[in-house]
């Protein structure tokens, strides 16, 4: 890789930090080496002397975690910003500009500022193909949002992610490791606050942190109805792990409804707001769904029907030492409890269609 001060990174911890994180998030094996960069322009991130410093930076990508957040610290008090980053959605703009615009309706005590950047890499000079799955695109995100905070001189960056799928257990055996999405897990989190503050050298360096790790889907979404948000307003955000729009002639629904990310979404939704009018493309129950696409449905069934015990925990991605397990064993319980209902109105729905 080539890199810009190369000296900070030709250290072996910064490597090791480095090929730990992204062994967590993709399952390879790494081995890493930097150069120094030469012959590119590298954009300094700095802010306009006549911008106002942001006072927090928080990750907005559009759904109901990140909106929950930041409608609940648009409402606290403070004159300094509150500065969100949003990756821009290729196919779904729209969408999260009005999900933006609920954050802005509810009139916080504080100014909120909106940072879009793209998730498109411009390349490095040699022409090569680069990398094109998502694997990795947690750690852009998270990137760009200590770059932004670098820049306003705010030492925490907030990734708001329910801690249910920040954790997010495997639902079947062949799910496991990175097969199942660890970007906000807390093993992650950790690998790269000790990659920053290793490539830092400072004490003071950004450090990355999840402020809903304790809280389930449900329980997301009853905190964003608590700082102000509507119904309305939580069902206007994206979920989905393979949305509509993005699928070549899909149609301009922003959830399939069907994937894990919307079944859980359809759980805490329910949880909230004891009903979800949310427009899916489909329903996960349905008896005319192609077989592949109720593949997370079916898991999601088994999964439910088992235990899920501390050991489960333990045997999963491990956490790191200021993680309790029994804390994470119990907040996958209540996150089970709401997904249960899901097999409930299932069955209803079946019984009803059957008389």
């Amino acid at each position: 890789m080539p890199v810009t001060e190369h000296e900070r990174w030709a250290s072996v911890a910064v490597r090791t930090h480095l090929t730990a994180l992204l062994q967590v998030l993709t399952g390879d094996f790494w081995n890493v080496d930097f150069r120094p960069l030469t012959g590119h322009y590298v954009e300094e991130a700095m802010v306009s002397p006549d911008e106002p410093r942001a006072a927090e930076v928080a990750l907005f990508s559009g759904g109901l975690d990140s909106l929950s957040w930041a409608a609940t610290r648009a409402r606290a008090a403070g004159f300094r910003p509150l500065l969100l980053v949003m990756f821009r959605e290729i196919g779904l703009l729209r969408l999260q500009q009005h999900v933006y615009n609920a954050v802005e309706r509810l009139g916080g005590a504080r100014p909120v500022l909106l940072l879009p950047m793209s998730q498109t890499p411009a390349g490095d000079g040699s022409g090569l193909r680069l990398e094109t799955s998502s694997r990795t695109r947690g750690l852009l995100y998270a990137a760009g949002a200590i770059r932004a905070a670098t820049a306003h001189g705010v030492s925490t960056v907030h990734i708001p992610e329910n801690g249910q799928l920040a954790l997010n257990p495997p639902l079947t055996a062949a799910r496991s490791a990175a097969c199942s999405t660890r970007s906000v897990h807390p093993r992650t989190l950790g690998s790269l606050n000790a990659l920053v503050t290793a490539v830092s050298d400072t004490e003071s360096a950004v450090q990355v942190v999840n402020p809903l790790a304790q809280l389930t889907k449900g329980e997301v979404c009853k905190a964003g109805r608590d700082a102000g948000l509507t119904p309305a307003d939580l069902e206007s955000t994206l979920s989905c792990g393979k949305p509509p729009t993005r699928r070549s002639g899909g149609p301009p629904i922003a959830n399939c409804g069907v994937c894990f990310p919307c079944l859980v979404r359809r759980s805490g939704l329910l949880h909230a707001n004891g009903t979800d009018d949310t427009q899916y493309e489909a329903l996960p129950w349905a008896d005319d769904l192609p077989l592949d696409r109720g593949a997370d449905w079916r898991a999601l069934q088994r999964w439910l029907l088992g235990r899920y015990t501390l050991t489960d925990v333990l045997t999963d991605t491990p956490l790191p030492p200021d993680t309790d397990p029994v804390v994470a064993c119990d907040l996958i319980r209540r996150g089970r409890e709401e997904l249960a209902r899901l097999l409930q109105i299932a069955d209803a729905t079946k019984a009803a269609d059957a008389a």
